[in-house]
């Protein structure tokens, strides 16, 4: 096992202490999970990556840790162990940021897990391993790279738009596309021995995130997502756990204030809230 590997399985040791971490608290999960509202209104830009060694579950967390190492030991020979960190917090990031992005009207819209980090890697590994074919669990044979790279960008192109299941298609089309860039900017060769395989991938990924940036109103589609958040539609679930939010983050934002410049700073209305809050 390269030097690639190693940090590999560190990468994962970290996901794994997080993940369980989150699994048994809470607070900690919410205050690192990818929260709009929490990197928007109160500037917790650390959830951008805290949120990539979150999980949902115990499956969530194998699955993405086993695809992670299968394609990094491609890379061993092809990348440094600084390039390669490079790729994985890249990606992360910038799936990360494409959620931010689409999401930005949807305050309450959190997100957790490694999906584009692990995404950016194993089109990392497309882009760089021209010959690499990408095995599919329960199935008997393996796709071509480049044939899974496509079918994957169109996938998750549909799967931003439809919006029908609660899969992040856009943290994994964004890792996806840095982590190729990325890769490519260590290993520019790639370019010339494997030119058509990263065409026929980034082409459609850029130019479609490319006109969601230029043409919003591309997204605003009758989709699952904005059915299940129109008021009329929302289960009791649903609105106790909206108005929880609110308030919590109302809370936060008074206590910041209160943090900064003292509780003379609170207006009679904010100190009835916190008054309020106590008793629940």
């Amino acid at each position: 096992m390269g030097t690639i590997g190693i940090t590999c399985l560190l990468i994962i040791l970290v996901n794994v202490i997080v993940s369980f971490k989150g699994f048994r608290d809470e607070a900690f999960f919410n205050r690192y999970a990818f929260d709009v509202d929490g990197i928007i209104l109160y500037k917790q830009y650390d959830r951008l990556i805290s949120s990539g060694f979150l999980h949902a579950n115990k499956m969530h967390l194998f699955f993405n840790m086993l695809a992670l190492f299968f394609f990094s030991t491609s890379l061993d020979y092809v990348l440094s162990n600084a390039a390669f960190l490079a790729v994985f917090f890249m990606s992360l990031v910038g799936g990360s940021l494409l959620s931010l992005f689409l999401h930005r009207h949807h305050g309450d819209y959190t997100a957790i897990g490694a999906s584009g980090a692990v995404s950016g890697i194993i089109f990392a590994a497309i882009a760089l391993e021209p010959g690499i074919h990408v095995g599919l669990l329960f199935l008997p044979f393996r796709v071509p790279g480049w044939l899974f790279g496509i079918c994957y960008v169109l996938y998750s192109i549909y799967g931003i738009r439809s919006q029908r299941d609660n899969i992040g298609h856009d943290a994994h089309l964004g890792g996806a596309m840095v982590g190729m860039v990325t890769a490519l900017f260590f290993q520019p060769l790639a370019m010339v021995y494997n030119y058509s395989t990263i065409l026929l991938i980034l082409v459609p990924g850029i130019f479609f995130i490319y006109m969601v940036i230029r043409h919003p109103h591309l997204l605003l589609v009758d989709n699952l997502y904005f059915k299940r958040h129109h008021k009329g539609d929302l289960t009791i679930d649903d609105k106790y756990n909206s108005a929880r939010v609110i308030r919590e983050q109302e809370i936060d934002g008074l206590l910041e204030k209160i943090h900064k410049n003292g509780l003379r700073s609170l207006t009679k209305k904010e100190r009835k809230t916190l008054e309020d809050n106590s008793k629940l």
